[in-house]
């Protein structure tokens, strides 16, 4: 018997829709991934793969990892981080006399309780990887690299977008230590307070995200590591850039290496793309501005997408594909916020789109 709905991504768009459509009944699978090099979509999706997470709503400075060790199953204890000694950290004594950790909630924590939260409404969850899918008919197929076709009414697809990276392996020995692909994620992070700061990239983005940092409290300078003598961005929007006081733009550079101390990011090596000479920067912290690459591989031909491979909403403020009965949520349909509350967002409204399309079809 067909499934009601399928959901492929275990982002915070994935599970969000999950405890959408387990309170509504559905009976939802989840298909979540698996950890492996030659895959696009991860379990937890990419914010299991930051630290701090200041910016999402209702998860303030507080003893955080007692709340999240008794909430989530104890056999995933294992995959929680070590509690970070934050600066802002004060270490007050409770009421016990028992010191406190005050941080703001990680990645994987956030994305562990959301799991937790689909799991307690009894969301099915499957650890395997979507090589394709068929929605020639009503009853569509969700298959798997390891497992038997999965047939279905309905599917959520929610399998995110991944940052792009310069391919260094400074850059990724320093990811989550001072190496970031989200300003506005990560900007505000106390370990980037008053200090230099640089981005890469010479597009709209990359603009977008030095005038956020430059703009920030305590902003120091923000340098715009740009390839060519000219930025990609819009006039407006370049002018924006050369304009602000605090954002300095370095032409005709690339990063050559990210130097720190093994701890956090302390400097870049800049090339010029010139004459190759070697300059050296002190930041205390990189952001790579170069594009997402959403996770719609496996879905080419099958659904309309734009030209970045974004999959397309057909009706406005719905999140309907231009297949019935199939719907996207999160970043795999948003090459503009890429936020992990905009994702949330859209995985209640696809579970809730889905319950809708089941009820007219009369499906039970």
């Amino acid at each position: 018997m067909p499934e009601k709905v399928v959901i492929i991504g275990s982002g915070p768009a994935g599970w969000s829709a999950a405890i959408y459509a387990a309170r509504a009944n559905l009976n939802p699978v989840v298909v979540e991934g698996t950890i492996r090099e030659d895959v696009q979509m991860v379990p937890l999706g990419q914010l299991a793969y930051t630290t701090e997470v200041e910016n999402y709503p209702g998860f303030p400075f507080g003893n955080i990892r007692a709340f999240v060790e008794s909430a989530v199953d104890k056999d995933r204890h294992y995959n929680l981080p070590p509690i970070p000694n934050h600066p802002k950290e004060k270490r007050k004594r409770n009421s016990l006399g028992d010191i406190a950790p005050h941080y703001a909630v990680q990645g994987v924590e956030l994305m562990e309780l959301m799991k937790q939260q689909a799991i307690n409404f009894e969301t099915r969850i499957i650890s395997d990887d979507v090589v394709d899918i068929d929605v020639s008919s009503g009853i569509k197929k969700v298959l798997l690299k390891n497992g038997e076709p999965i047939e279905t009414h309905t599917i959520i697809i929610a399998t995110g977008a991944r940052a792009n990276w310069l391919g260094l392996e400074s850059e990724e020995e320093y990811k989550n230590k001072g190496v970031s692909a989200c300003a506005v994620c990560d900007g505000a992070l106390p370990v980037f307070y008053g200090k230099p700061l640089a981005v890469v990239g010479g597009g709209d983005s990359a603009v977008e995200e030095a005038t956020y940092l430059a703009n920030l409290k305590g902003a120091q300078k923000v340098y715009m590591i740009v390839r060519r003598d000219e930025f990609r961005a819009s006039k407006i929007m370049a002018e924006r850039a050369i304009n602000h006081p605090k954002i300095e733009v370095m032409w005709n550079s690339v990063v050559e290496e990210v130097v720190g101390d093994g701890d956090l990011v302390n400097g870049i090596k800049l090339k010029s793309t010139k004459d190759g000479s070697i300059l050296d920067l002190e930041v205390g912290g990189m952001f790579v501005a170069i594009g997402h690459t959403p996770n719609t591989d496996f879905l080419s031909g099958k659904l309309d997408m734009n030209d970045a491979g974004y999959l397309l909403w057909t009706k406005p403020f719905r999140t309907n594909t231009s297949a019935q009965g199939v719907y996207a949520a999160g970043d795999v349909a948003d090459d503009y916020y890429r936020q992990a509350i905009t994702s949330a967002g859209t995985g209640c409204m696809a579970a809730l789109d889905v319950e809708r399309y089941l009820a007219e079809e009369g499906i039970e």
